[in-house]
């Protein structure tokens, strides 16, 4: 179940959390009446996020694209601790910005037995 995060708290919980998700994946929805549902980044090499309270934006910074939230108006996330499983961003047009983070791919090594 999410749970609101108070605005007091985003500037420190995404400072603490930015570190714990750099290397997952994360895909970015961008969902509006006017526009409609689109995937704005899909699961690209996630670095950080951070809310800044003078500018009043939050910004994520994923691996070529960095996405930016103005004029946040709510903030839920899903997770437990510095597991933070996904996160949705309502701006002050009630656009909601879904994002959902993932552990990468580990594929295994490959095999170094040589056929014969």
């Amino acid at each position: 179940m999410a749970k609101k995060l108070e605005k007091s708290q985003w500037r420190g919980y995404f400072d603490l959390i930015s570190k714990a998700l750099t290397g997952k994946r994360a895909e970015i929805e961008v969902a509006s009446l006017n526009r409609g549902d689109q995937i704005e980044a899909e699961w690209l090499p996630f670095y950080g996020i951070s809310y800044d309270p003078r500018n009043d934006v939050v910004a994520l910074a994923l691996e070529g694209h960095d996405h930016l939230i103005h004029k946040p108006r709510e903030i839920y996330i899903e997770g437990e601790g510095l597991v933070l499983s996904s996160l949705e961003v309502i701006d002050a047009d009630g656009v909601r910005q879904i994002v959902v983070l993932r552990d990468p791919l580990m594929l295994p090594a490959p095999s170094s037995a040589k056929a014969g």
